[in-house]
């Protein structure tokens, strides 16, 4: 193994590190971390770099950092862990469990359509600052009352920042526990796993701040200011060095302020890869891993602009949206700057790749693609 990272790499992983590794070298990469499990086993789990721009505190084994939106995945399993207690139905109505959430003509909107960002309320309306989404009753009850940007279900149109809240307050209306707390107590500790919805101040040490991207290659003057994409990337619009703030990181924000690493996502998405069950720990049965692969929408994105095709709760592999992915049964996501978790239900494989250095890329960028081919490499 190279001597710029540290960590576990079985036999035959020894690519995906070295992808880690020419990436700190060349300095694609400030401080990251990879992991990879197969049958619910960690079999790649090594990290390496730096944990602030100055090149002072390297990244080490219990280093984290914000995913962005990898948290969307936590967000989603949470809320299978409510279908599989019994407690939610996808496919009921949002207002069923949320009255307030049916005004304005969102009545019949679902939660499966929440979860697949085809509910038309893919971000809030004007007027919203950074500072509403920090106030859960406030912000949730703001979405509560607007109407939907497109005809629910219709299209899908990425619930960048709100689609946390919006799942979120159903997981709380029918838990009686705040999503971070629920992803807490009922995945993260059973699981062992380092993950955090709402970040506690005793964990501030161990944070990696994000170095900020590059400004996205988009110009909402020269779009229209009514457009689905507008008013998501507006509707607020925080910028990275956000997530240096203490605000930040003690408030829950579910579809965007995750902190872990690698080897905690992977920990815990392999319980979608590896039947809902990991080390005796059940999170799911078999019939509700299969809701995610219930295509709900497949097309071009109205906030994105690119081809992606949802189930509930996840990404899909798909040859057009992402054609860097084998054609299995495979879901994903991934977070603003370039972290990246996919999960292959046939291998009972996740990969995951957790970072500091942001690049301009919403969902993911080639230093992932370029660790989850190696990983599939390393098991063809």
């Amino acid at each position: 193994m190279s001597e710029s990272i540290e960590g576990l790499v079985t036999d035959g992983f020894a690519g995906v590190a070295e992808v880690l590794a020419d990436n700190l070298a060349s300095g694609a990469d400030l401080g990251a971390s990879v992991a990879v499990t197969l049958a619910g086993e960690m079999v790649v789990d090594v990290w390496g770099g730096w944990a602030d721009p100055d090149k002072t505190k390297p990244w080490v084994e219990d280093t984290i950092t914000n995913v962005w939106s990898t948290t969307k995945t936590m967000l989603a399993l949470s809320a299978l862990a409510c279908v599989e207690q019994g407690k939610l139905d996808v496919f009921a109505p949002v207002a069923q469990y949320w009255p307030e959430f049916g005004a304005n003509g969102k009545e019949a909107i679902t939660v499966a359509e929440l979860m697949s960002h085809t509910s038309g309320v893919s971000g809030w309306d004007q007027p919203v600052v950074v500072d509403d989404i920090y106030d859960w009753e406030r912000s949730t009850a703001m979405l509560a009352a607007q109407a939907p940007w497109w005809e629910p279900g219709a299209a899908s149109g990425y619930h960048a920042l709100n689609q946390g809240h919006l799942v979120g307050e159903v997981v709380r209306r029918v838990t009686g526990q705040s999503i971070g707390s629920f992803f807490a107590t009922h995945i993260a500790q059973p699981l062992g796993a380092d993950f955090h919805i709402g970040l506690p101040a005793e964990h501030d040490h161990r944070v990696s701040p994000v170095v900020p991207p590059p400004p996205l290659p988009i110009d909402p003057a020269a779009m229209d200011p009514d457009s689905p994409a507008v008013k998501t990337f507006t509707g607020p619009a925080p910028a990275a060095e956000e997530a240096w703030t203490e605000a930040w990181r003690r408030a829950e924000i579910p579809a965007a302020n995750g902190h872990g690493n690698a080897r905690s996502v992977a920990r815990i998405q392999a319980v979608v890869a590896n039947g809902g069950e990991i080390d005796g720990v059940k999170i799911l049965s078999p019939d509700v891993i299969d809701l995610i692969f219930q295509e709900q929408a497949n097309g071009v994105d109205q906030v994105l602009g690119v081809p992606i095709r949802f189930g509930i709760g996840y990404g899909l592999a798909d040859p057009v949206a992402v054609p860097w992915l084998p054609q299995r049964k495979i879901c994903y996501w991934g977070g603003w700057g370039g972290s990246v978790i996919v999960v292959d239900v046939e291998r009972q494989m996740t990969v995951a790749y957790m970072m500091n250095r942001m690049e301009a890329g919403l969902v993911g960028d080639t230093r992932g693609e370029a660790i989850v081919q190696a990983a599939f490499a390393a098991t063809d």
